[in-house]
């Protein structure tokens, strides 16, 4: 598919996309990012292949992709760049998590047993596998909420496993703590100086000590969800005139979230947009010293139905519905990695070595946030077309399969217009017949 029949925004994404690779990769890899908004079926490699005409030059094809794997940095600071002017200039917010994808066979590079975050009906507790630290960006849509673009991702392996890499692929093992607040630093070097204030949102599982000082060491606010039986202090009494030594950081008494959350007293109701909704939530918050944060926290405990959910903020100074606001748009991202494997079919690449397993990885979700960005300004009439269904009349806003899809039908038009432009003869028809059928079927 010729590159000028995409929108200019792909196009130009693609161009700075490939401009970080060696000569020869970069003329292949806009052609490859095609073949993937085009790839029907199992999304292997050869799929993208098919999609964009490569067939003999096809070994070549897979060595720009194992490059792309190993400049992933590099290459993620142009997706950053076309996903920027969503972002606002006031607060950058980020999220966190990893997210596994199952692999098969003993020669994937990189794979192992890990803690399965969501069991099937056989309540498989572990998945075998790789697992991704993934980095993403969330943007407030005015019609559809919070949306997660993903910015990179890096691919962790136990240590156990990376003692089974090959000499010629060899890597440092890091913990996911680590790989997180390495994604920070390379976030506050190439968009921190553009925002007012940094923020990261991530799981529970993220907040401790090595995170949470990495993220105030670059410059970001840390929320995050809190033990409920996390040892927090009281806050510290102002020193004496006179006496020697620092001001305290940590206060003497002990606080429990379990006892604080048991007291009648103190709650209080909130508005904040959760979901898309504007929804009324009870509260109850307070500020705190915590040894892992290095000092004082807001602390915000939710009383649900059934149970209540601790919350906090390393900057204090945050509102309680900042904070609520800001942990419901982290479901974007988990709403992203359900797409990106679906839609995209992260995953199922079926590539071995470690460098092209994070190339593919990343093309995903770059191509995930494209895909977001295009669609941006688009009406919900341009993305998704429902006459011929006149029994889907429930209202809801455009998955981002729809999204996809408006995107292939753009880029499809656009090829033929641009045939039908020059009075095309039979063959020239012919042509583009063929090429598309052969991308519809």
């Amino acid at each position: 598919m010729p590159l000028s029949q995409l929108p200019a925004l792909l196009a130009t994404a693609f161009s700075d996309m490939a401009r970080w690779l060696q000569k020869r990769s970069a003329a292949r890899l806009p052609i490859i990012l095609t073949g993937i908004l085009f790839a029907r079926g199992r999304r292997t490699v050869t799929s993208w292949f098919r999609a964009c005409g490569i067939r003999d030059d096809f070994r070549n094809a897979y060595t720009t992709v194992c490059a792309t794997g190993r400049h992933t940095g590099e290459v993620a600071i142009s997706a950053l760049h076309a996903v920027k002017p969503l972002l606002g200039a006031r607060r950058l917010r980020l999220a966190i998590d990893d997210t596994p994808t199952p692999r098969y066979g003993p020669h994937v590079e990189g794979c192992g047993i890990h803690h399965n975050p969501s069991p099937g009906p056989a309540g498989e507790k572990h998945v075998y596998g790789h697992v991704w630290v993934t980095l993403t960006a969330l943007a407030r849509h005015n019609d559809w909420g919070a949306v997660a673009l993903p910015l990179q991702a890096q691919l962790y392996v136990r240590q156990l496993d990376v003692e089974r890499l090959p000499p010629e692929r060899p890597r440092e093992f890091r913990t996911k703590l680590e790989m997180a607040v390495e994604q920070l630093r390379w976030a506050s070097i190439w968009a921190g100086h553009g925002f007012e204030e940094l923020w990261v949102v991530a799981d529970g599982a993220y907040a401790k000590r090595a995170f949470i000082k990495g993220a105030k060491r670059h410059g970001f606010t840390l929320i995050s969800r809190l033990r409920k039986d996390a040892a927090l202090c009281s806050l510290p009494q102002p020193k004496e005139p006179g006496r020697r030594g620092p001001q305290a950081r940590y206060g003497k008494g002990r606080l429990s979230l379990a006892k604080r959350a048991g007291q009648t007293r103190g709650w209080r109701q909130v508005e904040c947009v959760q979901y898309g909704e504007v929804v009324t939530k009870t509260v109850k918050t307070f500020l705190a010293t915590y040894r892992p944060a290095g000092g004082m926290i807001r602390v915000v405990i939710v009383k649900e139905e059934e149970d209540w959910l601790p919350f906090f903020s390393t900057d204090p100074d945050l509102s309680a519905e900042e904070i609520l606001e800001a942990v419901a748009d982290r479901g974007a991202q988990e709403q992203m990695n359900k797409d990106v494997k679906e839609v995209w079919g992260a995953g199922q690449q079926q590539v071995r070595d470690v460098h092209s397993s994070e190339g593919c990885f990343n093309l995903n979700l770059w191509m995930y946030s494209l895909v977001e960005t295009w669609a941006w300004d688009k009406e919900e009439e341009e993305l998704v077309d429902r006459s011929d269904s006149p029994w889907d009349s429930e209202p809801r806003r455009p998955s981002h399969a729809d999204k996809r899809k408006a995107l292939q039908r753009e880029v499809l038009r656009g090829e033929i217009e641009a045939v039908l432009s020059g009075r095309p003869g039979e063959e020239g028809i012919r042509a583009v017949v063929e090429r598309l059928l052969a991308l519809a079927v």
